[in-house]
C-alpha cells in the first residue's frame, strides 16, 4: 500500500509481509523517504535482520518474543528461543482522511491471542517537509506484561519496545532541546528528538506518554534508530479492559534541521 501526503507518495505499507518467523513478523512501512526522495529507513538489514523500517514490537509480551532475533535471558545475555511470535493484520477498518487504520492480531507461537491492536496511520504535508502520524492501541482480555532487555537484566540502556523506526544506513547525529549525542539522549523524556542522517534529512519524533522514554541509537553504535520504548526501566502492564493508547507524529524532512526551526 502507498502512502501519500498530499500529491507525493512518501511511504510504502508492508501489510502481510513474507518474514522469516525468528524474525518477528509484523507489519511495518519501508521504504520511506522525503520530499525529495531520500530515503530514511532500513528493513532487514545484515546487522539486525530483526529491524522492519517503521514497525511496533515488544521483545517480551508474556514471556513471547514479537521483536524477533534472540531474547535476552537474566543471567545468560541473548539466547535464542522457541519463543517467536507474530504480529499479523485481520482487517481494515474506516479511516479518517488520507491514510489508513487496520486492527491487528498479537500472537503466541501456539496462535493464541494476547494483545489486539488498532493501528492509524496518515501522512500530511508540513512546513518543513511532511509528517507521519501514527497511532496504535493496544487492549486485552487478560492483563499482559510488556518488557524489554533493560527490564530483563540487560544493563546498557538497551530498553527498547514499542514504536521503533530502523533508520536508513550511515552515520547519524541526534539531539533534543537539550541534550546532544547518543549517550546523552538515550533514556531521556524530551518533548522531541530529532535523528539527521547522509542525504541530508532530519527526523523529529514526538509524542511521548506516560513514563516511556527515547531509546536511541546512532550509527557510531552500529546502527541508527529511535524507538518511543514503553518499558525503558520498568514492565508496563496492559489491563484487561484497559487499552494502552500511543500517539506518535515524525516530522521527515530534507536537509539538516536546527533546533531553532524545530521549535518554530
Amino acid at each position: 500500500m502507498r502512502i501519500m501526503a498530499g500529491a507525493a507518495v512518501v511511504a510504502e505499507y508492508q501489510a502481510e509481509p513474507d518474514v522469516d518467523p525468528l524474525l518477528g513478523p509484523r507489519p511495518y512501512l519501508h521504504p520511506v523517504r522525503t520530499l525529495g526522495g531520500v530515503p530514511v529507513t532500513d528493513a532487514l538489514p545484515e546487522d539486525h535482520r530483526w529491524h522492519l523500517g517503521v514497525s511496533v514490537a515488544m521483545q517480551d509480551a508474556d514471556g513471547v518474543n514479537l521483536w524477533g532475533g534472540r531474547t535476552y535471558v537474566r543471567g545468560q545475555g541473548y539466547t535464542w528461543l522457541e519463543d517467536h511470535g507474530r504480529i499479523a493484520h485481520v482487517e481494515w477498518l474506516p479511516a479518517p482522511g488520507a491514510g489508513f487504520a487496520e486492527r491487528l492480531h498479537w500472537l503466541s507461537p501456539a496462535g493464541e491471542v494476547l494483545l489486539t491492536e488498532v493501528r492509524t496511520v496518515r501522512a500530511e504535508p508540513a512546513a518543513l517537509g511532511w509528517e507521519l502520524s501514527f497511532s496504535y492501541a493496544l487492549s486485552a482480555d487478560r492483563d499482559v506484561r510488556l518488557g524489554s532487555p533493560a527490564t530483563n537484566g540487560r544493563p546498557d540502556g538497551a530498553g527498547y519496545g514499542g514504536f521503533f523506526w530502523r533508520a536508513a544506513p550511515g552515520p547519524a547525529t541526534t539531539f533534543t532541546p537539550r541534550h546532544e549525542g547518543e549517550d546523552a539522549v538515550n533514556g531521556s523524556a524530551e518533548p522531541w528528538v530529532a535523528l539527521t542522517g547522509p542525504g541530508p534529512y532530519t527526523l523529529v519524533f514526538r509524542g511521548l506518554s506516560d513514563d516511556d522514554r527515547w531509546f536511541v541509537r546512532t550509527a557510531n553504535g552500529g546502527y541508527a534508530g529511535v524507538c518511543a520504548a514503553l518499558a525503558f526501566e520498568k514492565e508496563l502492564v496492559v489491563r484487561s479492559g484497559v487499552p494502552l493508547e500511543r500517539n506518535l507524529t515524525v516530522l521527515v524532512a530534507d536537509g539538516l534541521l536546527t533546533r531553532e526551526q524545530i521549535a518554530a
